[in-house]
């Protein structure tokens, strides 16, 4: 079982120094977060204020200028400045999902295979058992009447739906989204947080990019973030 005290995700005075031609562009600047298992986490800023690139950093999509970030998941503690390019892939595939604002979804596929594909890309696919996976997300997303649909057949809000869906193939413990909700009416946007508020009771852990303060009543704890640096904290882990 996992211990709710004890952080999934530590970083640790992380700092991102983009180079450009008028020089070092710092995206971050000393961050200091613990992530801790089951809390629905918003991190809230404007555009530009460096909210995707911490995102970055915990998915290890990124590397970080100095400072570390710490993974404790499936029984394991590593550094991610300590794992190959390769080794973050699989690392990132089996143990979180990415939601992102644009779905990310492949046009080719059908809305079952855009599923199983991170079963496939972490080297986890089995025919029959990802298939029925695959199914029993759908379902929870209330998509299971479309599963051979392809994306350009449903819209917005059930593509963002089967992204959900798909960030779920590998029941990782972690689940971070990138403003999923930016593309979405209202309407839509409040059915994708009944499903982030169904995992987190389930006991997933989620951290969300937002630029929009009127969300933050919804989260379990938010930090916010201005000019690459964590400015206020709300909630409770």
């Amino acid at each position: 079982m996992t211990d709710p005290t004890s952080p999934l995700i530590e970083i640790n005075s992380v700092t991102k120094y983009y180079h450009t031609t008028a020089g070092a562009f710092p995206a971050l600047q000393g961050i200091d977060l613990a992530i801790y298992p089951g809390e629905f986490l918003g991190v809230v800023g404007k555009s530009g204020a460096g909210k995707s690139t911490l995102l970055n950093m915990i998915t290890g999509v990124d590397r970080f200028s100095s400072g570390e970030v710490q993974a404790h998941t499936n029984g394991k503690s590593i550094s991610l400045s300590q794992l190959s390019e390769n080794e973050l892939t699989l690392w990132r595939g089996r143990t979180m999902g990415v939601v992102y604002q644009s779905f990310q979804l492949l046009p080719m596929l059908n809305l079952i295979h855009n599923v199983m594909m991170p079963m496939d890309m972490s080297g986890l696919y089995q025919p029959v058992k990802s298939r029925q996976r695959a199914l029993e997300l759908l379902k929870m997303v209330e998509l299971a009447d479309h599963v051979d649909k392809y994306p350009s057949q449903i819209s917005g809000g059930q593509q963002q739906r089967v992204a959900i869906a798909r960030a779920l193939a590998n029941d990782p413990p972690l689940i971070v989204a990138d403003e999923p909700t930016g593309s979405l009416d209202s309407v839509t946007a409040d059915h994708v947080f009944e499903i982030f508020q169904h995992l987190v009771d389930e006991g997933r852990t989620i951290v969300m990019v937002t630029h929009d303060e009127g969300l933050l009543p919804l989260f379990s704890r938010y930090v916010t973030i201005t000019d690459g640096q964590l400015t206020g904290e709300g909630g409770q882990p």
